[in-house]
């Protein structure tokens, strides 16, 4: 089997165990397939979940699609070669619950060919990130410490490589540098090399796109049977809005789909159902919903925090 047809097993194979999970939590929705053709090449799966007991919209989505490297390509996405072949997943999950973040997930490959059908060109891509709309501490630490387990698998370096890249990637730049939500693991462009070959990135990606159910769904089910008022909706709602405009402003992803026609429906799956843009809106300070704002200013190192409580637990145990 050609390595390309491995990825796209792996991928697939993939979005049915995601799909099998977030169908589990929510108890009640079921997600409902769409196949769909591109017309220069290839084609997907959206598979789209609405109006569920925990889940208030999200879309898996997987992509094969391929085609002649246009002009447009070549002078806005900087690609040069004869033709190209982009094989992925994509999700984004809105629950309905305020008290239940959202997530975005995201790995991929890109190949690059001649004239004559040869790779000249391949890379990896991917990541999960996390965005609440109110700070869980215990949240926060097993999400980051889910992707930190998975990135140590293969070099101890990558967790904060990758932490950083989705910290400085996920922002809105027009909002004063402010953080998407609280991040996670991103990594873009890596191309195979002689330490780190091709089987390397398929494992890597293998090993963090399976990791998303560890991660996200312990915190779905810790937080979605909590009540929650018509206030705390509002603001989530308001926070929408911030998602909204990195996606629409910011994203690659989006930008490349726009880009090389891809399907509007499933490029725009990430969008929430519902979302407010209040003029000017702020939190009443010192309440919970600044408390988010303010961590949203700048990137957070959750991990060392988590240690740094448990330090002082066994100090206050030892004295006690």
């Amino acid at each position: 089997m050609e390595f390309k047809d491995q990825w796209i097993a792996f991928i697939r194979d993939l979005q049915d165990q995601i799909c099998t999970a977030l169908e589990k939590s929510d108890g009640v929705a079921r997600f409902q397939e769409d196949l769909w053709e591109r017309p220069e090449g290839g084609g997907g799966r959206t598979r789209v979940i609405a109006n569920g007991d925990v889940f208030e919209k999200g879309g898996v989505n997987t992509s094969v699609v391929f085609g002649e490297v246009t002009d447009l390509m070549r002078t806005q996405l900087k690609i040069n070669g004869h033709s190209w072949f982009a094989c992925g997943l994509s999700l984004v999950i809105h629950p309905k619950s305020p008290l239940v973040p959202t997530v975005h997930c995201n790995y991929r490959m890109f190949e690059l060919y001649n004239e004559k059908g040869a790779v000249i060109d391949r890379w990896f891509g991917g990541g999960t990130d996390l965005t609440p709309y109110y700070i869980f501490n215990e949240d926060a630490y097993h999400f980051h410490g889910t992707y930190k387990t998975a990135c140590d698998q293969f070099n101890e370096a990558f967790y904060p490589k990758f932490k950083e890249e989705c910290d400085r990637y996920f922002v809105n730049k027009h909002r004063n540098n402010e953080c998407r939500g609280i991040g996670g693991i991103f990594y873009d462009y890596q191309r195979p090399s002689e330490d780190q070959p091709l089987e390397f990135w398929f494992k890597f990606a293998k090993t963090c796109g399976e990791a998303f159910i560890k991660a996200y769904i312990p915190i779905v089910e810790r937080r979605k049977k909590l009540d929650y008022s018509p206030e705390q909706k509002y603001w989530q709602e308001i926070r929408r809005g911030r998602y909204v405009e990195f996606n629409l402003v910011h994203d690659r992803g989006t930008i490349f789909g726009l880009k090389t026609n891809g399907r509007i429906e499933s490029i725009l799956m990430s969008l929430p159902p519902t979302v407010r843009f209040d003029y000017n809106y702020q939190p009443a300070p010192g309440s919970p919903e600044a408390r988010l704002t303010e961590i949203c200013l700048h990137p957070v190192d959750w991990l060392a925090i988590e240690e740094q409580e448990r330090i002082e637990w066994a100090r206050k145990s030892n004295t006690c």
